[in-house]
């Protein structure tokens, strides 16, 4: 073992779903904040009682790097960025970027190398590699990432400032294992609005707006049920989930709204199934979902039209695009990708993520992994 990684975390264990989580350190973080902070100014403090390891396989990337000494000023835990040293070196010279603190390992030369290689063997995928092979795919940097999570080295994972989405979600796909009885592996992006009108305080969710080009009804189930999981980790708030679509409770007899209400139908029997406290409506209009007043007259009996504090798209073109625009036509703070259904804390960010996105969401990490054990406490896979 490394002096970068000496210090490492034990894994956070996963299991199945529990409620008694609702009754962490969490709870009521958006009753007990100011109306005028910011739920990441929460974060950044619900998180310095609970320090924890994150890592960045971009460690060449100036944003990454300053965003990694933040998060060590702020003392919010233990970076770990990835990359050959003397570049990242050379690049924090060049950008003034103090990096004291932060952990930086190469992969090529890591002392605990091997050990990864032979935990990677041991996936199905990887089994027939031979040692060779498997060194030159885990020497990248995103797989070492992906392994040293699922060996319980760090304790959540930020990538995609600086790569495109298939070269980044394809290693936590292959190497992470997903949460038990998780069918789906997509994706949430948390907003601060200005307007505290909505949602909770302004904090909402919106999924899936990165992962699943056209999800079944399967999936648009699994990813409500999962979004709201995490809108009550991070909150403590029971998740009011909308199904949108372009029409509310049947004004369009057609396909696609038809797709949303049995997807709706079959959250509401998941979330039973699993215990999970929260309200899911649809087919819903964002403006149904969001407005009381119309909700009151095209929705009288609902229990989320306009309360909605989750938000669950009908296809990637539709959560894409809506996510963009609250965030910049409505100056809303966006936090993610964060992704759902895997059992330890990643992200895939977008690469125009500023160094405030990427501290941010390391952070929210870092806030997931502090209740991943409570949440999800009889996993196998230690």
């Amino acid at each position: 073992m490394n002096k970068d990684q000496r210090d490492c975390p034990q894994s956070v264990r996963n299991g199945m779903f529990s409620e008694r989580f609702f009754a962490s350190s969490l709870e009521g973080l958006l009753v007990e904040t100011p109306r005028a902070m910011k739920f990441i100014d929460s974060v950044f403090q619900k998180l310095k009682r609970h320090p924890k390891r994150i890592v960045f396989p971009e460690g060449t990337e100036p944003r990454v790097l300053r965003a990694a000494a933040r998060f060590v000023k702020l003392q919010l835990g233990a970076p770990i960025v990835l990359g050959n040293r003397e570049q990242i070196e050379r690049v924090a010279l060049a950008e003034k970027i103090d990096l004291d603190h932060v952990g930086i390992i190469d992969p090529e030369t890591a002392a605990d190398l091997p050990v990864l290689i032979e935990r990677m063997e041991k996936f199905k995928r990887y089994r027939d590699l031979g040692p060779k092979q498997a060194r030159e795919i885990l020497i990248q940097p995103n797989y070492f990432a992906a392994m040293m999570i699922q060996a319980g080295q760090v304790d959540g994972l930020v990538t995609g400032a600086s790569e495109t989405k298939s070269s980044t979600l394809r290693p936590l796909i292959q190497l992470i294992k997903p949460l038990p009885n998780a069918t789906t592996i997509s994706s949430c992006m948390m907003l601060d609005l200005s307007n505290k009108r909505y949602g909770e305080r302004g904090v909402m969710f919106f999924a899936d707006c990165a992962v699943i080009p056209d999800p079944t009804v399967e999936q648009l189930a699994t990813i409500a049920v999962q979004t709201g999981t995490l809108c009550r980790q991070l909150t403590g708030i029971k998740p009011r989930i909308a199904m949108l679509s372009y029409s509310t409770k049947g004004s369009a007899n057609l396909p696609s709204p038809a797709k949303v209400a049995a997807a709706t139908a079959l959250a509401r029997q998941k979330a039973s199934e699993l215990g999970a406290e929260m309200e899911i409506d649809g087919e819903l209009q964002a403006d149904t979902a969001l407005l009381p007043d119309l909700a009151g007259l095209k929705a009288p009996l609902s229990l989320v039209a306009g309360r909605a504090n989750v938000m669950i798209f009908p296809d990637l073109n539709s959560g894409n695009i809506g996510v963009k625009l609250v965030q910049y036509l409505a100056g809303a703070e966006a936090y993610g990708q964060l992704l759902l259904g895997l059992s330890k804390p990643c992200a895939d960010m977008s690469r125009g993520a500023s160094e405030d996105d990427i501290l941010a969401v390391a952070a929210i990490l870092g806030l997931q992994a502090t209740e991943y054990r409570r949440l999800y406490p009889n996993d196998p896979d230690a």
